[in-house]
């Protein structure tokens, strides 16, 4: 062998015996690691576990952190809506009281998302239409309508509303969408048979009406708006029947306690006009509408003081309201306060200044202070002003007695 097989040999041994080496290192490990007793491995396996958490340790802090941060933005929401419902809540049971005001405010709280809603609108619509604010009332309705035209409720009230202000293309366009929205809907009929009392067509408005009662008989409007068909044809029965109707399924519908007292007083039934009218005061006291005529059927019973009371109390709750001055003005006639009726007047022909009843009334007055000159100028204005066929009636039959002495006039 020569000397460089000698040294690639001696080189090749040199690598096998490091091997060797090697693996006696590892095999000398391993003893060690055998012959180490229980606690040492547990110390080994803590020291493991705990260098995996502390790895771990950022990771689950950034998870805990946005579950904190989940469930804060989960609880302000549930505060914000909580928020909302407690408004909503309070504004309806205002609406329910009928505190037309203090509903309004608290609608007025409302963020504008939340307030150009369409039940929103329309239960602002019918606190307006409560007040007998029916241009205020027209504006949040048709807004409604805007917002939401798929919604139904309270578009019976607008219908109403369009009724009173006399907006006959406004109903009857209204009506029309309405039954192609859905012609099964006690609205639509509702909305109908306003368009057709409006023309003066009373048997087919009841037609309508009667027909929303057969879509839904629990629709307390549907029957009071029967009613108030039956009264204009002057079949006062089936009327007290409707609205006895009405008051079955909602005993809280004023409107129902009023057409009741309104048939009684055209009937000379004072007593009963009262009790109901007097009924429907106390569900809504806050109706100047429902205290003038409280007061005329205290007046009609000669309880002239508690009359003038109720009438004070129905013009400060409503100073555009002239009824309730027209009315305390009569019974201050009644009383032979002829100045303070007068004053009442004067300032009732600047709310209503083409009223023939205004200035009639002022004629009668003159006569009773023994001014006939006065009295047949205002007589003639009256005239002037195009009055009712039955007004026309009154008014010269006056004419023809103003020379009749008053105590005479009354036995006539």
């Amino acid at each position: 062998m020569n000397a460089s097989s000698s040294l690639r040999l001696g080189t090749v041994c040199k690598g096998h015996s490091s091997t060797i080496e090697s693996s006696f290192e590892d095999g000398k490990k391993y003893e060690a690691l055998e012959d180490s007793g229980p606690e040492d491995t547990a110390v080994n396996s803590s020291r493991r576990a705990g260098q995996v958490i502390m790895d771990d340790e950022p990771r689950i802090r950034n998870r805990s952190s946005g579950l904190i941060g989940r469930g804060s933005r989960v609880a302000e929401g549930s505060l914000e809506l909580l928020g909302l419902l407690r408004v909503l809540g309070e504004a309806f049971r205002h609406c329910c009281m009928h505190r037309c005001k203090e509903a309004l405010q608290v609608f007025c709280k409302l963020p504008h998302h939340q307030y150009a809603t369409g039940w929103v609108l329309c239960q602002v619509g019918k606190t307006y239409f409560e007040m007998v604010d029916y241009c205020e009332a027209e504006r949040a309705f048709s807004w409604a309508r805007r917002v939401s035209p798929y919604y139904l409720e309270g578009m019976d009230i607008y219908s109403t509303v369009l009724y009173h202000m006399k907006e006959e293309m406004k109903l009857s366009y209204l009506a029309q969408e309405l039954n192609a929205i859905d012609r099964l809907s006690p609205q639509a009929w509702c909305a109908l048979g306003n368009c057709y009392s409006l023309q003066k067509d009373h048997e087919t408005a009841l037609k309508t009406f009667q027909r929303a009662i057969q879509l839904d008989s629990h629709f307390t409007y549907a029957h009071t708006l029967c009613g108030h068909e039956y009264v204009a044809m002057e079949e006062f029965e089936n009327g007290i029947t409707c609205y006895r109707s009405a008051l079955r399924i909602d005993p809280r519908h004023y409107n129902a306690w009023y057409g009741l007292g309104m048939i009684y007083l055209r009937q000379e039934k004072y007593d009963f006009a009262e009790h109901h009218f007097r009924t429907a005061f106390l569900i809504n006291p806050r109706s100047s509408v429902l205290m003038c005529y409280l007061g005329m059927a205290l007046h009609a019973l000669k309880r002239n003081e508690e009359a003038l009371e109720m009438l004070d109390q129905a013009i400060l709750a409503d100073a555009k309201n002239p009824l309730p001055i027209y009315q305390k003005a009569n019974v201050l006639l009644s009383n032979e306060r002829y100045n303070e009726a007068l004053e009442e007047l004067e300032l009732l022909k600047e709310v209503a200044p083409r009223e023939s009843s205004v200035y009639s009334l002022i004629g009668k007055i003159y006569k009773r202070l023994n001014m006939p000159e006065r009295a047949m100028y205002h007589f003639g204005l009256a005239l002037d002003l195009k009055p009712s066929t039955a007004d026309v009636a009154i008014i010269k039959s006056a004419i023809e007695k103003l020379h009749v002495p008053d105590d005479i006039e009354d036995h006539l």
